[in-house]
């Protein structure tokens, strides 16, 4: 038996006799060992020069620290592998170390040359171990070095070592406070990443470091709520609830037109329901002035993208997504948590323990939201009493009229159980639903009465305290009861019953009169045996009964007061003196003696049973304060909602301070330098500064919106919007440079230009030389300069053709032989074509037939109706909307609807108008001004704008009348989601190049769709062709010289991304159809529609 005692020791060793053992270690080499020769084999493996047995080494060292064995012995043995070239054992070292070096600071300190290296390592695993073992040697004379390895770590091509530098910012932040200031530029800087392995971890060191910095948050909230579903699940947890502190600082609360009404609610509860008749009217009032709340897009984007994780497998997500609803969500939206947290319930013990607490607190405010799950808080025999209590505290909260002949029922069977907490917390309940309650006051009065028969002391004793504040209530009506209380004194020995019941006696003694003075005497008897708390309530009794029946109780009262007079506990002595010179009259006592009744025979309120939990919302639900109900350490308080909403724009992004202009990028600028000459001026800039004069709420909502496209369309593309942004600071670099151009053109010369463009015009007869004009003023007006607005530009060049719009609807090319063009105006130089366009035109040979489609205008083609709203439906109203393709006035971003309403009723239709547009995300709806009366039979026409954010998304809402409410929503073809550009075929090229190139985080061919098709018969010829692809989108013509190709180019409304239509005819009826666009849903969507026009 002498090896027993070495099992009982942790790390091994030799006995006191000295005799072998067993050794616990599974590391240490061999069956027998000697506590001096420990780990002799693993440092002999260790300083090997074979990887294969350090790797086995390095394996069991992490294996022992695994089990919880200290290996720290080992730290000089593996700190001198940590230049080894084996990965996988550089990896287990570094694995080491980071467990250890806090430990061994010195020797660490020592290999801090080769952590520096690891930094550089091409292998992102070792740069990340590197990091985390710096950060994890605690002295401050190596900060600096930490702060330089973390800085160039953020940097990092690899998101997994900025995820590792994001969690080492807090680390640091602890080693050395100072350093505060860069680390929120560091924080800055990774909370632009778009990657969601770093989102949650620099979210947790933002909280860490500098949670109060709510303005780093405001450019990258919207990007947090469209990553926060791909983000790893303690990563979602640390975002919701920073995002659940920034919602409530930021937007208004949903919930203040129903405050009021919420308060009326609460004192319903535990009120009475005189009061809530008295404050009635004066609620009414304020009510009324309330403005009517329009929530917020980014709240709803909060709102809408936590929704789907309340199906979560983690419980600590879904109890986040549950706290940030009932914190943030309209009252009638809160309830989709409920069900989710009722699944949370048949989880382990603990989750269950932390769930029912918050679901206590939040059954108080929301009660309606638990109602239909009540059977699931029933009590379960297997259930550990905490569970049981929290579960009775649910049931009580959720009691009301309807449902508490139920619980009651339920309750009455919990009495029985063995476990006596559990019992009195169910007595309890019991006497609270009786307070809540006023139907079932008296069922439970009369069922805790029958308790007091039950051979349970506990249960007994119990239902005394609880009847005493029942009957504090009611006191006239039951003194019987108070009758058969008082016979139990002499068995009930729980001292806060025996207390109860003496309370009772004395303060109704009056309808007991005979009863009491007996009851004092009983207790006169005991009075030195009994516990404090009943001394006390004994010398309240004989003070009231002195004063009530001084013939038959004055002794008693006298006795009393003297033997408490030598009582060991002061308390009672000083009580004693007190109401002896209170209640017996003597020369020496005050004024006070004649007010003795009024001080001891007072009518006192009725005590009101409330939930321990009322009180408890104040703490934000989920955290630690809210389960210990205090504050712990490091918690942040809920901020208020703001009385008046910040300014919303502050979360606009149009582009990120981060996106830098590439290399690729600056080598494509200094190609380009050379490409217009001095006096010219960039025909595309007016369509640049369309794009790059976006507002910041459309271009950012756009990237939500291709978010959600991305996820529609099984794409999922992480870089498309860093593309779209990278290209939009391109765009804009492009143009500055363009505006800096030296040497602008006098007027003289403009006027010679366009007098040659018109000369070598002349030669391609009337009909050409027409629509050329009208097709270089529609180009030239394009190229406005770029402080002229995209929708100018757009207005102008729709203008172009006045008879377009004046005409019919079919317009022969014969009719524009009859326009007469406008007197010349003097042509601003920025105006002008660009000499590259005429350049391009004049070495081309085009016959009539093939350039009179080529510049038809979109807009004169037929355009396609669709019914928005049918007579029928309509009762009578009918309601047919187009798109105009004209430029929306106000707004270059938003898409012309043209909606024609019919009355074909006999009755006079009033106030047409829109109302509670419900737009997604992003999506902007510009209302059409009322139509105060339609007659009947008779017909508007009017124009409504809409950013659809580049989706084809449907756009919600009403279209009212005096009388009715009707839901409509418009769909727009993707076609109608661009606006024409004009260009010349180098153009075109150019762009198409550079579109189709890869560059950074995208693949080749990534914003390059090709697809195959057979024309058909009817699209066979050029005019019909041009015709069918401008009919399914609203494209611009772009001149070409082969005879087989057609090329197209377009913008997109919102976001300004260029979309390049080819079209290339082959054999017989064969083509290809190319399509270049940043954006790969919307070509994807747009092939799919121009192949369809072309085949049918």
């Amino acid at each position: 038996m002498a090896a027993s005692p070495a099992y009982g020791e942790d790390k091994g060793g030799s006995s006191s006799l000295g005799e072998p053992e067993y050794g616990h270690d599974p590391a240490s080499g061999g069956i027998f060992s000697s506590d001096y020769k420990r780990h002799d084999d693993l440092k002999e493996m260790l300083d090997s020069n074979k990887d294969s047995l350090k790797l086995e080494a390095m394996k069991r060292i992490v294996a022992m620290i695994a089990r919880g064995k200290n290996a720290s012995d080992l730290f000089p043995a593996v700190v001198k592998n940590v230049a080894c070239k084996n990965i996988e054992v550089k990896k287990l070292v570094y694995v080491y170390l980071v467990r250890y070096a806090e430990e061994q600071q010195d020797l660490a300190l020592l290999s801090i040359s080769t952590f520096q290296r690891g930094l550089k390592d091409p292998n992102q695993l070792i740069r990340a171990s590197a990091l985390r073992v710096l950060s994890s040697i605690r002295v401050p004379i190596i900060v600096p070095i930490m702060m330089l390895a973390i800085k160039e770590a953020a940097s990092d091509m690899s998101p997994y070592v900025r995820k590792t530098a994001a969690h080492a910012i807090p680390k640091l932040y602890s080693l050395d406070s100072d350093q505060k200031d860069q680390l929120i530029e560091v924080i800055e800087k990774l909370l632009a990443d778009k990657t969601t392995l770093v989102a949650g971890s620099v979210v947790m060191a933002f909280e860490e470091v500098c949670p109060e910095r709510i303005d780093l948050i405001h450019k990258n909230y919207r990007k947090l709520c469209n990553l926060l579903i791909d983000v790893e699940e303690w990563g979602q947890v640390v975002i919701i609830n920073m995002l659940t502190r920034y919602a409530r600082t930021q937007f208004l609360s949903p919930n203040q037109n129903e405050s009021l009404l919420e308060e009326s609610t609460e004192k319903a509860f535990y009120g009475s329901e005189e009061e809530d008749a008295k404050d009635a009217k004066a609620e009414a009032a304020p009510l009324a002035k309330r403005k009517p709340y329009v929530m917020d897009p980014d709240h709803r984007l909060l709102l809408r993208n936590t929704k789907p994780l309340l199906q979560s497998r983690n419980a600590a997500v879904v109890m986040a997504v549950a706290q940030l609803y009932f914190h943030l969500a309209p009252k009638a939206e809160v309830g989709v948590i409920a069900k989710a947290l009722v699944r949370l319930l048949r989880s382990h013990s603990e989750v269950q323990y932390v769930v029912l607490q918050n679901v206590a607190t939040m059954s108080i405010k929301r009660r309606g939201m638990f109602e239909p799950y009540l059977k699931s808080f029933y009590i379960r025999s297997t259930d550990p009493t905490q569970i049981k209590i929290l579960k009775l505290e649910v049931l009580t909260n959720l009691a009301n009229e309807t449902n508490i002949s139920t619980i009651l029922r339920e309750f009455q069977t919990y009495i029985r159980s063995m476990d006596k907490d559990f019992v009195a917390a169910t007595i309890q309940a019991i006497g609270r639903c009786a307070t809540n309650i006023g139907k079932v006051r008296d069922t439970c009065l009369n069922g805790l009465v029958q308790l007091l028969s039950n051979r349970d002391e506990l249960v007994v004793a119990e239902s005394v305290v609880v009847i005493k504040k029942l009957l504090q209530m009611q006191p006239a009506q039951h003194s019987e009861i108070i009758k058969h209380m008082a016979k139990l004194t002499d068995n009930i020995q729980v001292p806060m019953a025996r207390a109860s019941i003496l309370w009772l006696i004395g303060e109704y003694c009056e309808h007991v009169p005979k009863i009491a003075p007996d009851v004092l005497r009983k207790m006169a008897k005991s009075f030195t045996n009994e516990e404090d708390i009943v001394k006390l309530q004994v010398i309240n009794l004989a003070a009231k009964l002195y004063l009530t029946n001084s013939k038959q109780s004055k002794l008693l009262t006298q006795y009393v007061l003297n033997l408490a007079k030598y009582d060991q506990n002061y308390d009672i002595r000083d009580r004693a003196r007190f109401i002896r010179q209170l209640i017996v009259p003597t020369e020496k006592s005050g004024a006070l003696n004649k007010y003795a009744k009024k001080l001891f025979l007072a009518q006192k309120p009725a005590p009101i049973l409330e939930s321990s939990f009322k009180d408890r919302d104040h703490f934000q639900l989920g955290s630690l304060s809210h389960l210990l109900n205090a504050k712990a350490v490091g918690y942040q308080e809920l901020p208020d909602w703001p009385d008046e909403a910040p300014d919303p724009s502050v979360r606009n992004v149009e582009v990120p301070e981060w996106t830098k202009c590439t290399s690729r990028e600056k080598r494509k600028e200094k190609v380009e330098k050379p490409f217009y000459s001095d006096s010219e001026e960039p025909e595309s800039v007016s369509e640049e500064s369309g794009s790059s004069s976006s507002s910041g709420s459309s271009s950012s909502s756009s990237e939500e919106e291709e978010e959600e496209e991305d996820e529609e369309e099984g794409s999922g593309e992480q870089s498309e919007d860093k593309e779209e942004e990278e290209e939009r600071s391109k765009r804009k670099e492009k143009e500055g440079f363009r505006k800096a151009a030296p040497g602008s053109p006098s007027e003289e010369e403009e006027e010679d230009r366009v007098k040659k463009t018109k000369k070598k015009k002349a030669s391609q007869g009337r009909k050409g030389r027409a629509e050329t004009s009208s097709e270089e003023a529609s180009a030239s007006e394009s190229s406005s300069s770029g402080s002229e607005s995209g929708s100018e530009a757009e207005a102008k060049r729709r203008k172009a053709p006045p008879s377009s719009r004046a005409g019919p609807k079919e317009i022969s090319l014969l009719d524009l032989d009859d326009f007469t063009p406008p007197p010349p105006q003097p042509i601003p130089s920025s105006s002008i074509i660009s000499t590259s366009l005429v350049t391009d035109l004049e070495g081309l040979t085009l016959t009539d037939t093939s350039l009179a489609p080529a510049l038809l205008s979109p807009g004169l083609g037929a355009v396609r109706t669709y019914e928005l709203l049918h007579r029928m439906a309509g009762e009578g109203l009918s309601v047919e909307y187009c798109f105009s393709r004209r430029p929306f006035p106000g707004d270059p971003h938003m898409v012309a609807v043209q909606i024609h309403i019919s009355n074909n009723t006999d009755a006079e239709v009033k106030n047409l108008r829109v109302s509670e547009p419900k737009p997604l995300s992003g999506m902007r709806i510009q209302e059409f001004p009322e139509i105060e009366r339609l007659a009947p039979g008779d017909t508007a026409s009017v124009v409504m704008g809409i950013d659809f954010c580049d989706s084809t998304q449907a756009a919600n809402f009403q279209l009212c009348t005096h009388t009715r409410h009707f839901y409509v929503s418009i769909q727009p073809p993707v076609g109608e989601l661009m606006a024409p550009v004009f260009m010349s075929e180098n153009e075109f090229k150019k762009e198409q190049e550079h579109l189709a190139r890869p560059g950074e985080g995208k693949l080749t061919g990534m914003s390059e769709i090709t697809e195959k098709l057979t024309l058909s018969e009817k699209c066979r010829s050029d005019h019909a062709i041009v015709q069918q692809v401008t009919l399914a989108a609203n494209v611009g013509r772009v001149p070409c010289g082969a005879a087989n190709e057609y090329r197209f180019a377009a913008k997109t409304m919102t976001s300004g991304s260029l979309v390049l239509i080819t079209l290339e005819r082959r054999e017989g009826a064969a083509a290809q159809l190319t399509v270049n666009s940043e954006k790969m849903v919307i070509g994807t969507m747009l092939v799919k529609d121009i192949v369809q026009a072309l085949a049918q």
